[in-house]
Order: C-alpha cells, then sequence, then structure tokens
C-alpha cells in the first residue's frame, strides 16, 4: 500500500468540487490500462531527468506503451530521447494542441481509428499539466486521465500522488510488472 499525500503542487490552485483520486494501489493503473480500448502516453522533457528502475521515465514509458500498444506524444524537444531508442510509435506534438484534440470527442486520434479512452500524463512541468488536465476534467466527459508523475494532480481523474522517491520507483515499476503478468 502506497502512502501518497494529495497536497497541491501550487500554492492557492483551486481545483474546484471535482477532485482527482490518489492511486492507493499501482496495479489499479495497470487494471485501467488493459482495460482501456484505446491508450495514449503525453509525455514531457521532465521525463529525461526523472530516474526509474529502466533508467528514466522515457524507458518505462516505451515499456508501458509497448506492452499496451498505446500510442506516444512527445511534447516539445522530448522526441529526440524516443527517435535515438529507435521507436516508431512516438509523435510530436505541443501539450495545448494535444489538450484541445482528446478533448474533441471526434478527433479519431493519430491512426484515424477511433479517440482515445484513457490518457496517461508524465514528465511535463506541473503548471502546464495543470492547465491541460483542468480543461480535460471540465470538457472531456469521454476521457478518463491519470498522472504518474510523483506530485498530486487533482484534475487528473487518477493521480499518484506525494511519495518519497524511491516508493514513486518501485510504484511505476508495479504497473510495468503487472502489464507484463497479463
Amino acid at each position: 500500500m502506497m502512502s501518497a499525500k494529495p497536497t497541491l503542487g501550487q500554492t492557492a490552485e483551486i481545483p474546484g468540487p471535482k477532485k482527482g483520486f490518489v492511486i492507493s494501489k499501482p496495479e489499479i493503473v495497470s487494471s485501467m490500462i488493459k482495460r482501456a480500448k484505446k491508450t495514449i502516453f503525453v509525455v514531457g522533457s521532465e521525463s529525461a531527468k526523472t530516474k526509474t528502475l529502466d533508467g528514466n521515465l522515457i524507458d518505462t514509458v516505451i515499456r508501458m506503451s509497448n506492452l499496451s500498444k498505446s500510442h506516444i506524444i512527445a511534447t516539445g524537444a522530448i522526441l529526440v530521447e524516443f527517435k535515438k531508442r529507435n521507436i516508431e510509435n512516438v509523435y510530436s506534438m505541443s501539450l495545448m494542441n494535444v489538450g484541445d484534440r482528446l478533448r474533441d470527442p471526434d478527433w479519431n486520434g493519430l491512426d484515424g481509428k477511433g479517440p482515445y479512452d484513457l490518457a496517461i500524463f508524465c514528465g511535463l512541468p506541473y503548471y502546464m499539466e495543470w492547465l491541460v488536465l483542468s480543461g480535460l476534467k471540465n470538457f472531456a466527459p469521454h476521457l478518463i486521465t491519470i498522472s504518474l508523475d510523483n506530485t498530486y494532480h487533482p484534475n487528473a481523474a487518477w493521480s499518484i500522488g506525494f511519495l518519497p522517491e524511491k516508493e514513486w520507483i518501485s510504484a511505476i515499476d508495479k504497473i510495468v510488472s503487472v502489464l507484463e503478468a497479463s
């Protein structure tokens, strides 16, 4: 059992009456990924600096994406890190454009085969992720959002919350382990 805290990362930011759930068990995320019809990972520049058991968060996202046959959107200059690893199912798009497209129920995704029903965010600057998740919470009822960052994002439907670094790394690895086992 994780002991995550739902403490806001920005002082004086009020997310409204609807707040995201704190993920108490990493298996919840694995289960949601397995049940989703179409998943997308939205990865930001902080992921290259975030250490995990795979190396960094980019490597972990690649493993999760391969296991779930999901697309990856790399925001900003982080696309280069994916290209160094010869990853083909990665696309580049600005975060605000990603938020607008995910909000649109008529957008058929990067492959043209229908809208996403699960969006997983990680490695983005807190204030930018906050804004995009706020928009999706209020204007994309068809979409479930998860934040894998080591901060609580109240605008995501599900968020890991604040954890000690070793506990967060263990939680992320557990998500991947459960996906691999199924």
